[in-house]
């Protein structure tokens, strides 16, 4: 079973403001309520590994899979037997910055699991370019 969701927002932020925020782990409880605290092995690049404390004490091993400087990444959360996916991408537009975040949620009891996953998405986005646009101001 797998459960799909994408979410995109406009944003006068340049895209080296939002990468400034995902790229700063120690930030994300800021703008994700989800998040209580991560913690990561080593710099924010491909194959670096880590632990994201969610709401409720709710612990997920996560890796980065792609990393792509001031454009993307996607990180992979394993909690038991399922296995999110969140590829975060940020493109240069005349006015600023269009960012897009997608979850695919895999594996048993998903399309249950997946709702509450993807619940705060907007507010989560909505938040994230908030912070940023403060950043370009």
């Amino acid at each position: 079973m797998s459960f799909d969701y994408e979410h995109t927002v406009t944003t006068t932020a340049t895209p080296a403001d939002v990468w400034a925020l995902w790229s700063d782990v120690g930030s994300w409880h800021r703008w994700d309520p989800t998040v209580e605290q991560v913690a990561i092995e080593g710099h924010f690049g491909e194959g670096a590994a880590g632990t994201m404390v969610l709401t409720k004490g709710m612990e997920a091993k996560f890796v980065l899979e792609i990393v792509e400087p001031c454009a993307r990444y996607l990180d992979k959360l394993t909690i038991g037997d399922v296995v999110i996916r969140i590829d975060h991408q940020v493109k240069e537009t005349a006015t600023g910055s269009e960012v897009t975040v997608r979850t695919v949620v895999a594996g048993p009891g998903s399309d249950e699991i997946a709702p509450l996953i993807t619940a705060e998405a907007t507010r989560t986005l909505d938040a994230l370019v908030q912070m940023a646009e403060k950043k370009s101001a």
